[in-house]
């Protein structure tokens, strides 16, 4: 016996991704949905062998439907999750609407599984921000062993992370390049992206922090212990898919960087690929279209007393978003649910 699943914003590249996910997995389902706005009815999506018509979100009923994975903005998400909460059917929603709402747990399913059962409070699971997601992998298994004082985190974050519009204008803007008489000024980002780096990311804060930095802090705090403080800088870079980390982590407690490495060996959803020599790292491209959240370049940081330095990749439309909903989908069916 399976769910009943439906997939809200199946048209975009994280819904894209979602069904795609779920069909890899094999995620028990008995029935599912894929939902758009009135503007994208009746566009065809696959779902592992079939193809599916969308239908209208606004005029859908959940009611008698298990689970939802939002995949949609924070507007839409604020009018129509309520709505299917409301109808018992439990909303994992990868807009940032919820995510900082004390009554709605965030969920990285490696991180804090436990937290999962919070959900009944208002029916709706939120999904971390796609940087977080990744880095929150990582930084928990060493916070489990040595306790974490501060991260200083600098990221390389992927086009695709700003939607279809993002991919489109580096696309265009690079073939631009090669053709002068061409000119794509820039329209999604505020200067121009191909052959480029755009330390901005969401809007500026008072602070001049932005908000995807400030995501980032007040997500991990949320997520793994709000004693860990947490400053970072967030880079946009002319790269399709895949974001990338460079993260400084200190610790309470002494960790050398060979344990460091063993204990980021084991733990659940990280492949280690740390080799000390040219091409023994991951890069974004290597990471793309897989599960894992990719770490390399482990090592000491000699100006603290207790620091580790690493490198971490993952593909930011599947740990990032989509995965990670799906992960959620199948705690809460393994653990509440318990159809499948």
């Amino acid at each position: 016996m399976g769910y009943k699943v439906v997939v809200v914003g199946a048209t975009g590249n994280v819904g894209r991704e979602m069904l795609n996910i779920l069909a890899e997995r094999e995620f028990p389902i008995d029935e599912i949905a894929v939902l758009a706005s009135r503007k994208s009815l009746g566009t065809e999506v696959s779902f592992g062998d079939k193809t599916l018509k969308t239908k209208d979100l606004d005029t859908f009923d959940f009611t008698g439907w298990d689970m939802a994975l939002f995949a949609v903005g924070s507007e839409a998400t604020k009018t129509y999750a309520p709505k299917a909460a409301a109808a018992g059917c439990v909303v994992i929603d990868n807009s940032s609407l919820y995510r900082y709402d004390p009554q709605v747990p965030l969920i990285v399913p490696e991180v804090n599984a436990d937290a999962i059962m919070g959900y009944s409070q208002k029916n709706i699971i939120a999904n971390p921000n796609c940087s977080t997601a990744q880095m929150v992998v990582a930084l928990k298994p060493l916070h489990d062993r040595a306790k974490i004082k501060r991260v200083v985190v600098s990221t390389y974050q992927s086009v695709s992370g700003a939607g279809k519009e993002g991919m489109d204008e580096l696309w265009e803007q690079t073939k631009a390049v090669y053709n002068p008489v061409k000119n794509v000024p820039p329209s999604k980002f505020s200067k121009q992206i191909a052959f480029n780096v755009i330390p901005h990311i969401d809007v500026f804060l008072d602070d001049g922090y932005t908000k995807e930095e400030w995501k980032m802090v007040a997500e991990t705090k949320k997520i793994i212990d709000p004693a860990i403080k947490v400053t970072a800088t967030c880079v946009r870079v002319p790269v399709f898919v895949g974001h990338s980390e460079s993260i400084n982590i200190e610790f309470e407690e002494p960790l050398d960087w060979q344990e460091a490495q063993d204990i980021l060996r084991e733990a659940p959803g990280i492949m280690l690929i740390d080799k000390r020599e040219p091409g023994g790292y991951t890069t974004p491209i290597e990471a793309v279209g897989e599960y894992a959240t990719y770490i390399s370049r482990v090592r000491q940081d000699p100006t603290v007393e207790n620091g580790i330095a690493l490198w971490c990749v993952s593909d930011n439309l599947r740990k990032g978003a989509a995965l990670n909903a799906v992960q959620i989908a199948e705690t809460l069916g393994n653990r509440v649910l318990k159809k499948g």
